[in-house]
C-alpha cells in the first residue's frame, strides 16, 4: 500500500527557509500528481502546491508563488517543497498527498496522505 512519509518541519523566523521532504513508498507513481496542503486549526485543509510526476508540471497556490518550489527524485522517490522568505501566516501542518489521475490537482480529491508535519514561522 501507499505509504508518504513528511519530514523536515520545524520552528524558523520570518523570512527564513525550510525544506520539506515526502518518502513515497508502495506503489508506482510514474502517472501520479504529488501535491502539498497545508492546514490550520480551525481551517480547512488548502492547496499548496503540486507536480505532475511524469512530466513534472507545477501548479502553486497565489500566495507560494514566487517563494515556494516544489520538485521531485523520480530515483528516490521523494518530493520536495522548498520554502523562501516565509511568513507567519504560513503556520500550519503540511501534509504530503498523491492523487493516481492529472485532474482537479487543486482540490482535496487525492488518494494519499501522509501524517503532516508542523511548520511554525516566527515573527
Amino acid at each position: 500500500q501507499v505509504q508518504l512519509v513528511e519530514s523536515g518541519g520545524g520552528l524558523v523566523q520570518a523570512g527564513g527557509s525550510l525544506r520539506l521532504s515526502c518518502a513515497a513508498s508502495g506503489g508506482t507513481f510514474s502517472g501520479a500528481v504529488m501535491g502539498w496542503f497545508r492546514q490550520t486549526p480551525g481551517k480547512e485543509r488548502e492547496f499548496v502546491a503540486a507536480i505532475t510526476w511524469r512530466t513534472e508540471r507545477t501548479y502553486y497556490t497565489d500566495s507560494v508563488e514566487g517563494r515556494f518550489t516544489i520538485s521531485r527524485d523520480n530515483t528516490k522517490n521523494m518530493v520536495y517543497l522548498q520554502m523562501n522568505n516565509l511568513r507567519p501566516e504560513d503556520t500550519a501542518v503540511y501534509y504530503c498527498a498523491a492523487k493516481r489521475t492529472i485532474s482537479a490537482v487543486t482540490s482535496r480529491s487525492y488518494n494519499y496522505w501522509g501524517q503532516g508535519t508542523q511548520v511554525t514561522v516566527s515573527s
